[in-house]
């Protein structure tokens, strides 16, 4: 497997992408963009975006902040995703340089391509496909649902499917119930799998050590939406 460092542009702003693939592989395969949490692009994601390789996809792990910025104090990371959503134009767009990025990777399928995120990676693919970016399926994993567009008829290509933990605390029943309504009326392919026992960054295994109420790593969880990704990712690549 070859993994290494990736520098893409949004406009003005130099971002640094993790990239993982099978480098054995000689046929093009789908490409998965791997939106990391609010800290920035760090050691959960780049994970991801490995194990997706040993999957046979090509995994892009994208960077929110540029430079590669990762923090690890929740207050600043809050501001720093505080101002990125502040603009939902901006907020999307940050995440299309990655996935217009991976389209053009030499090893992919372009047209082939989903994206999966935590946490706000969570928000910024589904932003992806409320904003009707050529994607087959998104998955959003403890990520918000709540958004100041919401998605319209016709418009969202993507199946979604997210992954959510009952008892998170920062996303509450009324966000989950409303995100249901957008998405029916929409006419969008959705599944939302509540986990029982399950607070936010329930994917995450250092979650616990921000000592923070709400954020907590559960094994079961974890393990359980890994493999509903995986059928999910079945069934919109095709794969047998």
């Amino acid at each position: 497997m070859k993994t290494q460092s990736i520098e893409y542009r949004d406009g003005d702003v130099t971002l640094r992408g993790f990239l993982a693939f099978d480098d054995q592989m000689a046929e093009k395969r789908p490409g998965v963009l791997v939106m990391p949490e609010a800290f920035g692009l760090g050691t959960h994601a780049k994970k991801c975006a490995a194990r997706l390789a040993a999957l046979g996809y090509v995994a892009l792990a994208g960077d929110p902040y540029g430079n590669g910025l990762e923090v690890r104090d929740l207050q600043e990371a809050i501001k720093l995703a505080t101002a990125l959503r502040a603009d939902p134009a901006k907020f999307r767009q940050r995440a299309r340089a990655a996935l217009d990025k991976l389209a053009t990777l030499p090893q992919v399928d372009s047209d082939q391509l989903a994206a999966i995120g935590y946490c706000m990676g969570g928000s910024f693919v589904l932003e992806l496909a409320r904003d009707g970016a050529p994607l087959k399926g998104v998955v959003s994993f403890h990520g918000a649902l709540e958004t100041q567009r919401p998605a319209v008829t016709g418009q969202v290509k993507a199946k979604v499917l997210v992954c959510h933990g009952a008892e998170d605390p920062f996303v509450p029943p009324a966000q989950v119930t409303a995100f249901a309504e957008e998405m029916t009326k929409a006419g969008v392919d959705w599944q939302l799998i509540s986990y029982g026992g399950t607070v936010h960054s329930f994917t995450n295994p250092e979650a616990g050590s921000l000592n923070t109420p709400g954020l907590a790593y559960n094994r079961l969880s974890d393990e359980r939406s890994w493999k509903a990704m995986r059928m999910f990712f079945d069934e919109i690549f095709q794969r047998v």
